[in-house]
């Protein structure tokens, strides 16, 4: 993810919400961003790391396979959180705070398991 400060007067202070990586309303994993600073006029490039441990799949099995054994079907999958940004534009007697809800549907093809999935047409925002 990349995130971007369009701010020419101050910098932000940069929080997130658990992304949740769900199946049809099941969370199936969770993840974090760390906290960062972001200054005025800049962007980086946020790595985001999402494990699932010990999520129970209620029937669905440990592994993604047909019931014939042979190749699975792309799966739907979607991502959501919230990112959080705060600046302090006159030290803390002036406070701004800004909220954008990020969603993500994309889909899993088990057939491409090693290839990056590109969520740049994926992701709406609010």
């Amino acid at each position: 993810m990349t995130y971007r400060n369009k701010g020419t007067f101050f910098g932000v202070r940069v929080t997130s919400t658990p992304i949740d990586l769900s199946l049809s309303e099941i969370t199936i994993a969770s993840g974090n961003i760390k906290k960062f600073y972001q200054s005025r006029k800049s962007q980086r490039s946020v790595a985001i790391s999402v494990i699932s441990n010990k999520i129970p799949l209620y029937g669905s099995g440990a592994g993604l396979s047909s019931s014939t054994g042979t190749t699975t079907l792309p799966v739907p999958l979607k991502m959501n959180f919230v990112i959080r940004s705060r600046a302090y534009v006159l030290g803390k007697l002036v406070r701004q705070k800004f909220n954008r809800k990020i969603e993500c549907d994309f889909t899993f093809d088990p057939k491409k398991l090693n290839v990056p999935i590109s969520l740049k047409k994926a992701c709406t925002y609010d």
